[in-house]
């Protein structure tokens, strides 16, 4: 055993002994943390606003502080950006984290230098915990790829402003630096397939023992290197890859096909990192929901994902949470969000201690005709029924047809398929089935002759790839939504439908 994995052991139990003893608390840890966040802002542009210092209870909060979502914060975005201290948070954030919204453009999001710990923590959290319920320290000897984002800044009203992976990668500890893939200068690249074809150079003759990304450029990553190496299996180019690090994304989809690329047993730990705050991780390897981070700076709340939208939604805290409910998850931070919509839906499969999964988007639905179809259950059904019809999906995301020529509107899915089932019309049956199954509304639906069956468009290799490079947005962070409840997307695609059944 090397120096790295030996010192490894003793601090992975200290850290795990702690987040053990974190679940006992995360009620009151959540009630300290809102005190905490009021106290400290009070002096701020927003707590004068809302008058954080008179905020005594949950109530009084709640009172005090409405649901706000991006374009609700820019107004005080846009103070920060002009100079002015104290807005949201006590000071000026040390870093703008810049994402794309769905309404808003581009998201400039505040980290402060209170919140940065909570991404770097987050992740260091993840992978000791692993290391204490495995005793596999070994891969902390060998070399590690994050896919991400360029680390490289531009300047926002002064301020420091990338992509949050690659912010993130200015903070990993000197003693891991050496272990880090791929360089410096290849991460800086904003090309991503350029950026691929380097990494692929620099990897492929590692002895690369943990790789991290959202899945589908991880999976562009490895179809990259079997291609290069005579249609070898990633275990075998890399005999020593112990642990895939994920989140972003529902892995379900993507897990058939990744597994059968490794071609081997790999341990898989999943994560919910977002740009404003690392929300939770898989504390137990193989255990299902991700243990939510409840003494990191971050105060929750959760509305029923019914009441989205409306103008008074119930809001819970923490401790009224119930399992298998679908809510919405809220934030208030210490970079400055309060009550912030960060457009995550989650649902509890404990409580004892707190875990969840991410189930979608609150806006990438579909409710075209009242059925309310969210991302966890189109999952659901197509994940069940590639596994019934024996079919590897690569990726796929849906629209509402409503002008129809004839017969009733449906659903249109855009599948990529590795290879197309024979029977297509019995796979959409079975995906069909499978919907039904999940959403009483869709079910109705069908029930009273308003939808017919789903219908399959099976689309050409890469064509999701094809599509993300047309819109500027192939690798890094970007995703491709499963659901829309309009047609932007879907008439985008025509270009790639390989059957027009």
């Amino acid at each position: 055993m090397k120096i790295k994995s030996l010192l490894a052991k003793p601090y992975a139990s200290f850290v795990h002994s702690a987040v053990k003893k974190g679940m006992m608390t995360a009620v009151a840890d959540q009630e300290a943390t809102m005190q905490y966040l009021l106290k400290t802002a009070a002096v701020t542009a927003f707590g004068k606003e809302h008058d954080f210092a008179a905020i005594a209870t949950y109530n009084d909060f709640k009172k005090a502080v409405p649901i706000r979502d991006y374009e609700a914060f820019i107004p005080y975005i846009d103070q920060i950006k002009n100079g002015t201290q104290n807005v949201l948070w006590k000071g000026k954030p040390i870093y703008f984290a810049k994402t794309s919204g769905t309404t808003s453009g581009v998201k400039y999001i505040p980290i402060s230098k209170a919140s940065m710990p909570n991404h770097i923590n987050g992740a260091r959290n993840a992978l000791l915990c692993y290391m204490a319920e495995t005793g596999n320290t070994d891969f902390a000897d060998g070399k590690m790829i994050f896919l991400s984002g360029s680390p490289e800044m531009e300047r926002v009203g002064g301020i420091p402003t990338g992509r949050l992976s690659g912010i993130v990668n200015h903070f990993v500890p000197r003693y891991l630096r050496g272990n880090q893939m791929p360089t410096y200068e290849t991460n800086c690249i904003e090309d991503w397939e350029v950026k691929l074809d380097k990494i692929v150079n620099e990897t492929m003759h590692q002895n690369m023992t943990l790789i991290s990304g959202i899945p589908p450029w991880m999976q562009m990553y490895f179809d990259w290197l079997s291609e290069r190496n005579e249609g070898k299996k990633i275990t075998e180019l890399f005999p020593q890859l112990k642990v895939i690090v994920h989140g972003g994304v529902n892995f379900e989809p993507y897990k058939a096909k990744l597994q059968d690329s490794l071609g081997g047993h790999v341990d898989m730990i999943e994560t919910f990192p977002a740009s404003e705050g690392f929300f939770a991780f898989q504390d137990i390897p193989g255990g299902e929901g991700l243990l939510l981070n409840t003494n990191a700076g971050m105060f929750y709340e959760f509305i029923p994902a019914g009441e989205i939208g409306n103008e008074n939604p119930t809001r819970l805290s923490l401790a009224d949470v119930k399992v298998g409910e679908n809510y919405a998850l809220i934030v208030s931070t210490n970079a400055g969000l309060w009550a912030y919509n960060i457009g995550d839906t989650v649902r509890f499969v404990s409580t004892n201690p707190y875990r969840l999964v991410v189930t979608g988007r609150v806006k990438h639905f579909i409710s075209a005709f009242g059925e309310h179809v969210i991302g966890e259950e189109v999952e659901y059904a197509m994940m069940h029924a590639a596994n019934e019809h024996n079919a590897r999906i690569i990726e796929f995301t849906i629209a509402p047809k409503i002008q129809v020529t004839e017969g009733k509107p449906y659903h249109e899915w855009f599948v990529e398929f590795e290879e197309v089932p024979a029977d297509i019309n019995a796979f959409a049956a079975t995906v069909n089935n499978y919907l039904r199954q999940k959403n009483i509304y869709y079910d109705d639906l069908m029930n009273g002759n308003i939808l017919q069956t789903l219908k399959i468009r099976p689309m050409k290799k890469n064509s999701f790839i094809d599509y993300m490079r047309s819109i500027g947005k192939l690798g890094g962070q970007n995703k491709v939504p499963r659901l829309g409840n309009d047609r932007k997307i879907a008439d985008a695609l025509q270009p790639w439908v390989l059957i027009d059944n």
